[in-house]
């Protein structure tokens, strides 16, 4: 049954998944085992798979719809400790939104995707965002982890907007900041004085892993 949950993410069957789970809550299989041994293996083949270019956006779309689909199964009928055991397993907590003027979206679309499918849990406030309801929301479920994208440079303003609040607030400690998209490059992030930065979103995830990792 693990085996084939796992296979039924990396063939992004939403359909098969939540069947399979469904059926290991059945059959009394362990959430934690299926988690671990079913559902993280295939989300990283899942992210493999698009980092080298044989997944597009629609099917890291399908295979994380079919991910969350089964977890939320498994923890439905799970004891409070298992639940409490899994969501311990989370690598962090991610408020990513596009900037406020900015309509762009499907790069942080697929960041918001793969940060999902490498077991961040996931905000995604969407784009043309207010600074101020991005902090909000960030202090709202604790984040670890800021994520500012904006395409246009006439709107990546907002994203040292959000870091100037944030120190105006005294709550700059409290978040790691990541900036991304078209109108980023190695001098607007010096000048932004954010956490961290990459040209796309497989390396975005990366970078989200070891700034978690280091302030931790």
């Amino acid at each position: 049954m693990i085996e084939d949950l796992k296979r039924s993410i990396i063939e992004y069957d939403v359909d098969s998944a939540k069947r399979i789970a469904e059926e290991m809550v059945k059959a009394g299989v362990d959430p934690i085992r299926a988690v671990n041994e079913g559902i993280a293996p295939a989300a990283k083949i899942v992210g493999d798979k698009f980092e080298k270019g044989e997944y597009f956006l629609p099917e890291v779309l399908l295979a994380s719809e079919a991910m969350k689909a089964a977890v939320d199964i498994l923890l439905a009928k799970s004891s409070s400790k298992a639940r409490e055991e899994i969501e311990s397993k989370r690598l962090g907590k991610v408020v990513i939104a596009t900037v406020k003027g900015d309509i762009h979206d499907i790069g942080k679309t697929i960041l918001a995707l793969l940060l999902e499918v490498n077991n961040f849990e996931v905000h995604d406030l969407g784009r043309d965002v207010d600074s101020m309801a991005i902090i909000q929301k960030a202090n709202e479920v604790k984040a670890d982890i800021i994520a500012l994208s904006a395409l246009m440079s006439t709107t990546r303003g907002a994203q040292k907007e959000v870091i100037d609040l944030l120190e105006g607030m005294g709550h700059r400690k409290n978040f790691i900041v990541m900036i991304g998209g078209g109108s980023v490059d190695e001098d607007w992030f010096r000048r932004t004085r954010a956490d961290g930065w990459t040209e796309n979103a497989a390396e975005a995830v990366e970078l989200a892993k070891k700034l978690v990792a280091e302030r931790r």
